[in-house]
């Protein structure tokens, strides 16, 4: 696989000091640049942007895959194997609450990966995941 540029994301949460506190203290997210409208976070070496927006009555979407329901919309980034192991244990011990437990997709089949969903404060879906085999990730 080539280099991977670093991909930017801005998001909206409806309280920006409960966000900033989850991304830095849960997620270990170094936090860079920000005023008191938004805060730019190191996601894994990716520019990930918290920006204040009112709070929506949206309610979650999801659609069905791998018998489970996917959040939608849900953003995050694919780890190497072992630190998506070591990640998800941490989280576990900080006493994040998981949509989706982290579990083997698609076991046995092209594409197979693990995954786990869970929620910031704001309700934004995080989906972190990983290949034993990179080659797998965009595998039909």
């Amino acid at each position: 696989m080539s280099t991977i540029s670093p991909f930017h994301i801005a998001i909206p949460v409806h309280n920006l000091d409960e966000c900033r506190t989850f991304y830095r203290d849960v997620l270990n997210c170094e936090e860079g640049r920000s005023s008191d409208h938004w805060v730019d976070f190191n996601l894994f070496g990716h520019q990930l942007v918290i920006h204040y927006k009112p709070k929506s009555a949206e309610e979650l979407h999801s659609n069905p895959v791998d018998g489970k329901d996917v959040p939608v919309p849900h953003y995050g980034v694919v780890l190497p194997w072992d630190d998506f192991h070591g990640f998800a244990k941490e989280l576990e011990n900080k006493g994040v609450q998981f949509i989706i437990e982290p579990y083997i997709r698609f076991k046995g089949l092209v594409g197979e990966q693990a995954t786990m969903f869970f929620l910031d404060p704001a309700g934004n879906a995080l989906e972190f995941k990983a290949f034993k085999d990179m080659e797998q990730l965009f595998a039909k």
